[in-house]
């Protein structure tokens, strides 16, 4: 088979193909067949070196991805959850099957530490990967296990929403079009924002309330207390980091939450922590989710139809270019690689 791998110097340019033997799936392990892979943020910072290590450590070699989809080929002794034929999605945690997250669950990464799912053929722990909709196509479902599960996780599981509230979706990336085609399912308002006019009428098209070109409109937070009668958003998924939390403090209302998902927009913020005694705000950090959300998740997206947004497709060895796209941010929703 054939595998994606990089190491030292780093950088998208020193991502390899290489061969290497056909895995054979142990005690409680599948075969899986991959047909597509997902861009995340990580996987971008992984490859160029500035993500999982320390100055200094020693060189070592990953085989990138987490986010993938594909068929079951065989299953080693004692595995029960599926069976040859069954087309599966990747979990990044695979040790997280359910409750509340901890060192020890978040420890066994795709990706890093653990291989990825870059490769034509992997193996994987029968308890890391999870049937998915029927309906859903290869690209999408690969969408799903980081992306997705991060924006479940912050309005379901961690939210304290009623419909009718009002949830902030920060640009339009993976997880913020995530989120908005699940907070617009669940009857919440939503409001988005970008710099590109064309890119907000796309998300108007999905259900977006109320559309922000952060370009035109610095003090986006203003208008959104403005969009809400002065009383604020009742949460907000933070993707930018430092360059934005200024603005989610100003636009969250009295007793709100801030989901804390990403610092695509930088780490240095001006930031008084006193602003959150004032406002009674909640700011959580969310790094993905457990298998028993990703499934409660799968089960909606089935209910409701939701078709995961793919704006771009590459074939799997052409993973540079892919990445060179990412870091453009042209993109709207996912990037996707097919095998």
């Amino acid at each position: 088979m054939r595998a994606l791998s990089v190491t030292e110097p780093w950088g998208f340019d020193q991502i390899r193909v290489v061969d290497a033997p056909d895995p054979v799936p142990g005690h409680g392990e599948v075969l899986v067949r991959m047909r597509a892979v997902s861009l995340n943020y990580r996987d971008m910072m992984m490859v160029q070196g500035k993500y999982g290590r320390t100055p200094g450590a020693a060189p070592d070699t990953i085989t990138p991805f987490s986010d993938g989809c594909g068929v079951v080929e065989a299953v080693g002794p004692g595995v029960t959850r599926v069976a040859p034929g069954d087309r599966v999605a990747t979990m990044f945690h695979q040790n997280w099957i359910a409750g509340p997250p901890s060192a020890q669950k978040a420890a066994a990464a795709l990706g890093f530490p653990l291989p990825g799912a870059g490769r034509e053929l992997a193996t994987f722990s029968q308890e890391g990967v999870s049937k998915v909709p029927d309906f859903l196509t290869d690209q999408q479902v690969a969408t799903l296990p980081c992306a997705a599960l991060t924006a479940w996780r912050a309005i379901f599981a961690d939210g304290d929403l009623r419909p009718g509230d009002t949830v902030v979706l920060q640009g339009t990336g993976g997880v913020s079009i995530f989120g908005l085609q699940f907070a617009h399912a669940a009857g919440f308002r939503t409001a988005i924002t970008s710099s590109s006019d064309e890119k907000l009428a796309r998300a108007k098209a999905l259900g977006a309330d109320q559309l922000i070109n952060y370009r035109d409109v610095p003090e986006w937070g203003k208008a959104v207390r403005d969009g809400t009668g002065g009383f604020g958003a009742d949460m907000i998924i933070e993707v930018g980091g430092g360059g934005t939390i200024e603005q989610s403090m100003r636009a969250i209302r009295v007793g709100g939450h801030i989901a804390i998902v990403g610092v695509v927009a930088g780490q240095a913020a001006a930031f008084n922590p006193a602003s959150l005694i004032g406002n009674s705000a909640r700011l959580q950090g969310v790094s993905l989710g457990s298998r028993e959300m990703f499934e409660a998740m799968c089960r909606a997206i089935e209910l409701h139809c939701i078709a995961p947004v793919v704006d771009k497709v590459f074939p799997w060895t052409d993973v540079g270019e892919a990445f060179a796209v990412m870091q453009a941010g042209s993109h709207f929703g996912k990037i996707v690689l097919q095998f």
